[in-house]
């Protein structure tokens, strides 16, 4: 398939440089995907597709465009490249459109990225079916008479891509995707209705829990929420679950996007070098870790990846900007999205952080709440843990965090040590202090 698919696109690069096109770009995608969700012990969704698609960017007299197409038969592509060049002449000039220089695409690493998991093709549709099944199973066994509704569910992909340029680049990528887990809805008190959930992903299945763990603490999740509750407004610490520190980060990491910077949407666009957050705080964009669910070598425009230090100690060293946002900015690229993310653990496991925090919440989860790219203000609704002497105490919900990006990671004081490893941000759990949470 990777010959197929690579001689495609070098067909069509010289078909649209026949066409007139002074450049282009062209990426080819293959891929097929099983999703199947079980509901009161029988199937509620199968879902099965395979697909191709070509997509092509065309630079010509200073005007650019980028088209796609499902039908890759070859007299087909010669009509819709045509009439894509032709159509590019018709558009507004923009003189930030190009290709990026090819000095970006040398000295790329070779390593194999294990990111493509090579008994795929040994998976089942009754293995599938057994794995949802024994989720399932798992949940009503974990939540018994308390569990109103369990839905189990687990995905795979397999994909492979070509993504080549008129001005020498040319790379390929295979890669395998697995995620399973379980969403539960538990009786409680009166009306309330508690949902949780415990989904993971992997490039492996072999790297993710066996089904029985995975649907077990899908309910066990859910029913830890029972009781829960406001307590009055307050200021204390507060511990971010690793699963769940992706949600707020991400409202740091979008004003880090060449795009917001650009458009004047970023809060950080004149903040380089300078302490954004706490000490504790070091972010990392690292493309090479083996088995990493961001992992590449290469990104969209074809730059060569590069671990870099986006966030050191507190200060802002790094943005996500790809080439053409680089040219409007007048600014070197490094990549216009994230790969893997990671922030190094600690040294310490949650339990022991609460010991010597005393009182404090545990956040397990969030509700709603928005992040402004622009302002930093973010407000965001929590369910989690109070805990007391060290020890869950009971469960809170309905409460709210509203603070300012740039001084909420200003209380990050301490990481621990249990990096959620079922997701490309690998975030360890986040100890926050002297934080104002907002209930009675």
């Amino acid at each position: 398939m990777k010959k197929e698919l690579v001689d495609l696109a070098e067909w069509s690069i010289k078909t649209a440089l026949s066409a007139g096109a002074d450049a282009c770009r062209v990426d080819i995608d293959s891929s097929r995907f099983v999703d199947i969700a079980y509901r009161e012990r029988r199937p509620e969704n199968i879902k099965e597709a395979a697909q191709m698609g070509l997509g092509i960017q065309i630079f010509v007299q200073g005007r650019w465009s980028y088209q796609n197409t499902s039908d890759l038969r070859r007299e087909a592509l010669k009509t819709f490249i045509a009439n894509a060049v032709v159509s590019t002449r018709l558009l507004a000039e923009d003189p930030f459109r190009s290709l990026p220089d090819p000095e970006y695409y040398r000295n790329r690493s070779q390593i194999d990225l294990g990111i493509y998991d090579a008994d795929y093709a040994k998976v089942t549709p009754e293995s599938r079916h057994d794995l949802v099944k024994s989720i399932e199973d798992a949940c009503l066994r974990e939540g018994g008479e308390k569990v109103l509704t369990a839905t189990a569910q687990a995905y795979d992909s397999r994909n492979e891509s070509v993504l080549m340029s008129s001005n020498g680049f040319s790379g390929t990528r295979r890669s395998t995707v697995y995620w399973a887990g379980a969403r539960v809805t538990v009786r409680d008190d009166g009306d309330r209705r508690p949902n949780g959930y415990n989904y993971l992903a992997s490039v492996t299945l072999r790297d993710l829990p066996q089904a029985d763990d995975i649907g077990r603490v899908a309910a066990r999740r859910t029913l830890d929420l029972l009781g829960g509750k406001k307590i009055k407004t307050e200021t204390l610490p507060i511990i971010i679950e690793n699963r769940n520190c992706p949600r707020i980060l991400g409202g740091l990491v979008s004003a880090m996007v060449g795009s917001n910077i650009q458009q004047k949407r970023s809060f950080l666009a004149d903040k380089k070098d300078q302490e954004i957050a706490g000490s504790a705080l070091t972010l990392v964009d690292d493309p090479f870790i083996i088995g990493g669910l961001g992992s590449r070598l290469f990104d969209g425009d074809g730059i060569t990846a590069q671990s870099r230090v986006m966030i050191g100690k507190g200060a802002l060293k790094n943005f996500f900007v790809d080439w053409y946002y680089s040219r409007k900015l007048g600014c070197q690229p490094t990549t216009g999205s994230p790969s893997n993310l990671v922030i190094p653990p600690g040294k310490r496991p949650v339990q022991e952080i609460m010991k010597d925090l005393g009182r404090g919440i545990l956040v397990t989860g969030f509700i709603g709440g928005n992040s402004n790219s622009t302002t930093g203000d973010v407000s965001i609704g929590i369910i989690g843990k109070l805990f007391e002497d060290g020890i869950p105490s009971q469960s809170v919900a309905e409460m709210n965090i509203a603070d300012n990006h740039l001084t909420f990671w200003r209380k990050l004081a301490e990481v621990a040590n249990d990096p959620w490893i079922y997701s490309s941000w690998r975030i360890p759990s986040l100890v926050f202090t002297d934080v104002v949470v907002s209930g009675l």
